[in-house]
C-alpha cells in the first residue's frame, strides 16, 4: 500500500490539471454543470494527504456541494428530452429544494452567526464565508429557472395550448370575468396591512406571498406602503374560459387593489417572499417530555428569523431596504426574480391531465410470487409464502399496496398475530399503515410503535399519528435523545402450531405509499429466525433500556454499522494486495463519512476496483491519479428519486450484499439508529446485482463525477452496449418488471 495513505503533513498546492471535454473524448455535446469554484483553489489534490483528502474544506463543502447536486436535478427541467410537463415539474422539485435548503442548511449557519459561533473542525470557514458563498452560487441557479420558465418552457407549453398569461394580455371581457370572481371569492379574505408609526411592521409567515404596496396619500401628500397577502386557500394560477389558460392570482389582485384602499393612488404593487429559518436549537438531554419539547419547537419555528428574502426584480430601493431592515437581512440575504415567484406553485400546472405531455403512465405490478394471494380470506396465505423463501421488493416498479402495505394490513387482521413492532420515521398524510396499526390494537394484538417526532418537516404530522396511536391503545415511543430512529422496519410475531414465528419487513425507504410511487426503495420480507432475533433486541433499545452492542446479522448505527463497513473494505484490501479480484459497488444518496472516504481511497490505492452510485453529495473524489483511479462516481437523476442503499462486496467469491435504511454520511453512521441487512438468497441477489449493473450501464440519466468535483452528463452515444444508449435505469427496470422475468431481455 502507498505509503500516501499514512501521511498527514500539509504539501505545496499546486494547480489540478483536469482533461478538457475535447481532451479526452467527451465530444462536443457534453453537459458539464457550473460548480461553484471558489471554495476550490486549483490546487493538486494528489498532494494532499489521504487526511486531507477526506476532511479538508477546500475538498468538500456539504452546503456547496448539495447545491451542485440541485443543478442536476434542474437540468432535468433544461432537457429536451424530458417531457414538457415533467420538464415544470422539475423545475417545481428544484425550487422546493432551494427552499428547504435555505429553511434547514441556510438557517443553521444563520444560527451559528447570531451566536457567535464557528466551526472549529472548518479553519476560516466562518458562517458568515459560507453565506456568501452560497448566496453566490444560488443567485445564477435563480435567474437560470427564471429563464428556463420564461424563455424554454412557457413557450413549448404555448405550442400546446397551455398558457399563464398576464392580466394586461386579456381583453375587456375577460378581464371583467375574474374581476367578479375577485369581488367574491377573493377580495373578502383580504386583510391589507398598513406600516406607519400606529401599524407595526406585520408579521410574514414562512414561505407565504406577499404584495408590497406602494401609496399616495392625497390629502397629506405622503407615500405610504401596506403589505397584502396573497391568500394560500385559493388557487395560484385562476383558470379562464379556456382550462388550460391562466393568470396568476397575484396579477389579478393587483389590478384590483384600489377596492383595498379607497381613496389612496396606487402607485405600484411588487410581490415578495420570506423564508424563516427551520434549524432550531434544542436541548434534548434536558427536556422532560421529548413530545413537548418537539411541539414548542414548532411554535418557535412559525415566528422564527426570516433568513431570505426573494423579491420581484422591479421592486424600487427604497422599499426593498425598508423590507430588509425591518426583517433585519443582509444585502446577499436578498433575491431578486425576474418572473414568477414561488415557482412550487408550479406543481398543480405540472399535474395537468395532458399525457402526451409527460411520461408513459406507469402502473407499479405485483410482485410475481405474491399474485393471487387473497389476504382477506386466507391471512395466513402471505405468511405461509414468506416461509418458503425470502422475497425482495423493488417500488415503485412492484406495488407498495400488493406488498408492504398488504404484509402490516393482512398482520392486523390475522387472528394468529399477536403483536407487531414498527418503526415510522416519514408517511402519508392519510396512512394506510397506521390505520392498520390502529386496527391491531383495536383487536386486543400488542402493537408497538416507535415514531420518530423529529423527522424535519414532518413533525406536526407525526405527533398527531402518535397521540392517535396512543388513543388506540398502542405502545408508542417517540425517539431516542440524542438520535433519530431513521431504520425502516417492520416485525410481526405470529402463533403457529410449532410455535410463535417472527415475519418481518426491514426497507429502504418509508412507509409511504403516496412515496413509495415516486421514490425507488427496496424491502426485504424474510423469517429468518437470527435477523428476526436481532430486530427483537433492535426493538428493546428502542422502545426500552436495552444497551445491545452485538447484532447476529444485522448492521446497526450507531452500533456495528461503520465498522463492520470498514471491516469488509479491508477484506476487499487484502484480496487485492493478494493478487486476487476484489470489488465494491454501493449505491446510496449521500457519501460524506470522512472515516469510510479514507478507506475507499486506500482500497482504490491497493488495487480495489470501485464503483459508487451516489445521487446527491459526495465528498469523494474518483479518477486521481495514484489515490482514486480505480474509484468511478455515478449520480442518476430521472423520472424517480433513486433512494435505495445497495451495497455489495466481492469478498473473494463468496460475495455479501446488504440492503437498509443508512447512507454513508456521518449522520447516519454516528446520530441516527439505522438498519441494514444481509440479502442472502442467490435470486434476490441476482435481482440486486440487476439493479447495480442497470446503474452502471445507464447512458440517459447518469451523470459522472469528475476529478475536480464536476458533473458530466453521460450521452446515449457513449454506450458500450449497441442500440441501449437511449433507456435508461428507470425504462429498463420498468420494462424488465413488464416482463416478469428473472432476466432482463437480450436486447437490453
Amino acid at each position: 500500500m502507498s505509503s500516501r495513505t499514512s501521511t498527514n503533513h500539509k504539501k505545496t498546492i499546486r494547480k489540478l490539471s483536469v482533461p478538457a471535454p475535447s481532451e479526452n473524448g467527451l465530444g462536443a455535446d457534453s453537459v458539464i454543470l457550473p460548480m461553484e469554484r471558489t471554495y476550490l483553489p486549483d490546487a493538486d489534490l494528489t498532494n494532499l494527504s489521504l487526511e486531507e483528502l477526506s476532511t479538508s474544506p477546500q475538498v468538500y463543502n456539504s452546503e456547496l456541494n448539495w447545491l451542485d447536486f440541485n443543478w442536476r436535478v434542474f437540468h432535468e427541467a433544461l432537457d429536451s428530452r424530458t417531457p414538457l410537463l415533467e420538464r415544470l415539474k422539475f423545475l417545481a422539485i428544484t425550487a422546493s429544494n432551494l427552499d428547504e435548503f435555505f429553511r434547514k442548511r441556510v438557517g443553521g449557519l444563520k444560527r451559528q452567526k447570531a451566536a457567535g459561533i464557528a466551526n472549529l473542525t472548518l479553519r476560516g470557514w466562518t458562517p458568515d464565508v459560507q453565506l456568501q458563498l452560497i448566496a453566490r452560487a444560488v443567485r445564477p441557479m435563480i435567474e437560470a429557472q427564471s429563464r428556463c420558465l420564461q424563455e424554454d418552457i412557457l413557450p413549448a407549453l404555448a405550442e400546446y395550448d397551455v398558457r399563464i398569461f398576464n392580466y394586461t394580455d386579456l381583453d375587456a371581457q375577460q378581464q371583467k370575468r375574474l374581476q367578479r370572481y375577485y369581488e367574491t371569492e377573493v377580495y373578502p379574505i383580504l386583510t391589507p396591512l398598513a406600516v406607519d408609526p400606529g401599524h407595526p411592521f406585520p408579521f410574514i409567515s414562512d414561505m407565504s406571498l406577499s404584495l408590497g404596496v406602494l401609496l399616495h396619500d392625497p390629502i397629506t401628500g405622503e407615500n405610504q406602503f401596506a403589505r397584502v397577502k396573497v391568500p394560500a386557500n385559493r388557487p395560484r394560477w385562476v383558470p379562464l374560459e379556456n382550462p388550460q389558460h391562466f393568470v396568476p392570482l397575484e396579477q389579478i389582485m393587483i389590478h384590483h387593489l384600489d377596492t383595498l384602499f379607497q381613496g389612496m393612488d396606487l402607485i405600484a404593487a411588487y410581490p415578495f417572499r420570506v423564508t424563516r429559518n427551520a434549524d432550531i436549537a434544542r436541548n434534548e438531554e434536558e427536556a422532560e417530555d421529548l413530545l413537548e419539547l418537539i411541539s414548542e419547537e414548532l411554535r418557535e419555528r412559525r415566528f422564527a428569523p426570516v433568513v431570505r428574502l426573494e423579491v420581484a426584480a422591479s421592486m424600487p430601493e427604497n422599499i426593498l431596504t425598508m423590507l430588509r431592515d425591518e426583517m433585519e437581512l443582509d444585502v446577499t440575504d436578498v433575491y431578486l426574480v425576474d418572473g414568477l415567484l414561488r415557482l412550487t406553485d408550479l406543481f398543480p400546472l405540472a399535474d395537468m391531465n395532458l399525457p402526451h405531455l409527460k411520461y408513459e403512465p406507469w402502473t407499479p405490478v405485483t410482485p410475481v410470487r405474491l399474485v393471487g394471494i387473497d389476504s382477506n380470506s386466507r391471512p395466513n396465505e402471505i405468511f405461509s409464502l414468506i416461509r418458503q423463501g425470502d422475497l425482495l421488493v423493488h417500488h415503485p416498479y412492484h406495488s407498495f399496496a400488493a406488498s408492504t402495505q398488504n404484509f402490516i394490513e393482512t398482520a392486523a387482521r390475522d387472528p394468529q398475530v399477536l403483536a407487531i413492532k414498527q418503526t415510522l420515521y416519514r408517511t402519508s398524510a392519510d396512512s394506510p399503515i397506521v390505520r392498520a396499526l390502529i386496527q391491531a390494537a383495536e383487536q386486543g394484538k400488542q402493537v408497538a410503535v416507535l415514531v420518530e417526532v423529529k423527522a424535519r418537516f414532518d413533525e406536526a404530522q407525526n405527533i398527531e399519528w402518535a397521540r392517535l396511536l396512543e388513543d388506540a391503545g398502542c405502545h408508542v415511543a417517540y425517539g431516542l435523545v440524542g438520535l433519530k430512529t431513521h431504520s425502516k422496519l417492520s416485525l410481526v410475531i405470529r402463533e403457529e402450531e410449532d410455535g410463535l414465528r417472527a415475519y418481518f419487513h426491514v426497507g429502504t425507504g418509508n412507509y409511504n405509499p403516496k412515496t413509495a410511487g415516486l421514490y425507488t426503495d427496496l424491502g426485504l420480507f424474510s423469517c429468518d429466525p437470527a435477523i428476526a432475533a436481532d430486530l427483537m433486541d433492535l426493538f428493546n433499545y428502542l422502545t426500552g433500556y436495552s444497551r445491545q452492542d452485538v447484532y447476529r446479522k444485522l448492521l446497526v448505527a450507531p452500533v456495528t454499522m461503520r465498522q463492520s463497513f470498514l471491516d469488509m473494505i479491508d477484506v476487499e484490501i487484502g484480496h487485492a494486495m493478494a493478487g486476487r479480484p476484489a470489488r465494491i459497488m454501493a449505491k446510496m444518496n449521500g457519501l460524506e463519512d470522512p472515516v469510510l472516504v479514507r478507506k475507499l481511497y486506500e482500497a482504490s490505492q491497493a488495487g480495489v476496483s470501485i464503483d459508487l452510485n451516489i445521487r446527491g453529495v459526495c465528498r469523494l473524489r474518483p479518477g486521481l491519479p495514484g489515490i482514486s483511479e480505480n474509484i468511478r462516481v455515478l449520480s442518476i437523476i430521472g423520472r424517480f428519486l433513486e433512494h435505495s442503499r445497495i451495497f455489495y462486496f466481492a469478498n473473494g467469491g463468496d460475495a455479501r450484499y446488504f440492503i437498509g435504511s443508512a447512507d454513508w454520511m456521518r449522520r447516519n453512521l454516528t446520530n441516527r439508529v439505522e438498519a441494514i441487512v444481509p440479502i442472502e438468497d442467490p435470486h434476490l441477489r441476482e435481482q440486486l446485482d440487476l439493479v447495480l449493473q442497470a446503474s452502471l450501464n445507464d447512458y440517459r440519466q447518469g451523470w459522472e463525477m469528475l476529478p475536480d468535483g464536476r458533473y458530466r452528463q453521460r450521452q446515449p452515444s457513449e454506450s458500450p452496449t449497441l442500440g441501449s444508449g437511449e433507456r435508461g435505469l428507470h425504462d429498463t427496470l420498468m420494462l424488465y418488471t413488464r416482463t416478469l422475468s428473472t432476466q432482463l431481455p437480450d436486447n437490453l
